[in-house]
């Protein structure tokens, strides 16, 4: 686990705070704040189980909400200012008004997955929400995968470290290693499409953004 809470300092804090520092935490990783949120609910499923003080439906249900939650409010940020600073400054880093529509395409065909399984990666559970409202994911569609997603998060790490307590330690950091792993061969390959079709997939995105209503929610 993250050196940045230990099991001793979750505890303490629980003790204190209860079901609410987990939501707190875990809504504010989400948002974009860089805590360490899954730290945070295998930690006090761990804590729970060895104390009792606390149920693991109840530490389950405040990570979920707090990862639902948190993203909502990552996603309307993104919304709101994130594609205006991209087109205002993105020309710095090579995004052309025309990549970033193609941005917005691309999100809107696979955004919902990569909102769903940025969920299990560090990096990207920080950034997802943000890069989805950013790239105008359709409202309803980023509420479903964003929803399923942080559920069953919130139950893998939750139940996962509830029932197999100090084992589940054992086995959390080769789980994050494999999920980073597989997040970037799926970004390598993702890439490897993009530039054997970049010039379909422009014409599809003028296509689709033409018409402007996928956008609008």
């Amino acid at each position: 686990m993250s050196h940045l809470l230990d099991q001793a300092q979750i505890a303490s804090i629980l003790a204190v705070f209860g079901y609410s520092a987990i939501f707190v935490v875990v809504a504010l990783e989400s948002a974009g704040v860089p805590l360490p949120g899954e730290t945070m609910l295998v930690g006090a499923a761990i804590y729970a189980r060895l104390s009792g003080a606390l149920f693991i439906e109840y530490i389950v249900l405040a990570a979920a909400a707090g990862a639902i939650v948190g993203d909502n409010v990552g996603y309307w940020l993104g919304r709101q200012f994130g594609t205006k600073l991209l087109e205002r400054y993105g020309h710095h880093v090579g995004l052309t008004r025309e990549k970033l529509r193609l941005g917005q395409y691309l999100f809107y065909r696979w955004g919902g997955w990569i909102v769903f399984f940025g969920r299990f990666v560090a990096l990207l559970r920080i950034l997802a929400a943000s890069l989805a409202g950013a790239n105008r994911l359709p409202p309803g569609r980023f509420f479903l995968f964003n929803a399923t997603g942080g559920i069953v998060w919130a139950c893998v790490f939750g139940f996962g470290a509830y029932y197999l307590t100090a084992g589940f330690e054992k086995v959390e950091g080769p789980i994050a290693a494999a999920l980073a792993g597989g997040a970037l061969i799926g970004l390598f390959f993702l890439w490897r499409y993009y530039k054997r079709h970049e010039s379909r997939l422009m014409r599809e995105a003028d296509a689709l953004l033409s018409q402007q209503a996928p956008y609008d929610g």
